[in-house]
């Protein structure tokens, strides 16, 4: 049963490529049902992929490949948040060594053009303190495209 709720995503024509390469990379992701389409509409013909059902770090989502009329932006992005360095660059690194390109202040686009921000918790929780330790570590991060934890930790520090 499809959730109450479901992020819908536009793609060109790729949407099961997507989804598969975001249950790959992503915890808590996977593929569910794959629809064909019951005859031709703007983005493709019978047959082909309509929809891909799946879930992203327990988000679910819904992909569908309705041609070229629309593009992602950055007014839509997943948040992931990091316990670690390594957490950190291993996502980061999965989108961007996948046809995607950086951005800046943790923000990277993967190949389809949709836009994430991965986080480290350090950071957020720098945020969270608010004053002067928020300010110096917000001051560091808009110096960085991928987050760098240590400078974040030592901005916190002082």
């Amino acid at each position: 049963m499809m959730a109450k709720n479901t992020i819908c995503l536009w793609y060109n024509h790729d949407a099961e490529e997507a989804a598969h390469f975001y249950a790959r990379t992503f915890p808590d992701s996977s593929v569910g049902a794959v629809h064909r389409a019951p005859s031709d509409f703007p983005g493709g013909k019978a047959g082909n992929v309509l929809t891909v059902e799946f879930t992203v770090c327990g988000i679910p989502c819904l992909g569908l490949n309705g041609g070229d009329i629309f593009k992602h932006n950055e007014a839509f992005s997943f948040q992931i948040a990091t316990d670690d360095q390594a957490e950190t660059d291993r996502y980061w690194n999965a989108i961007i060594n996948n046809g995607g390109s950086a951005s800046a202040c943790g923000w990277c686009k993967d190949k389809w053009g949709l836009s994430w921000q991965i986080t480290p918790r350090v950071l957020t929780e720098a945020m969270v303190q608010g004053g002067d330790v928020a300010k110096r570590a917000f001051d560091a991060m808009m110096k960085m495209q991928k987050i760098d934890v240590a400078a974040i930790e030592a901005a916190v520090r002082g």
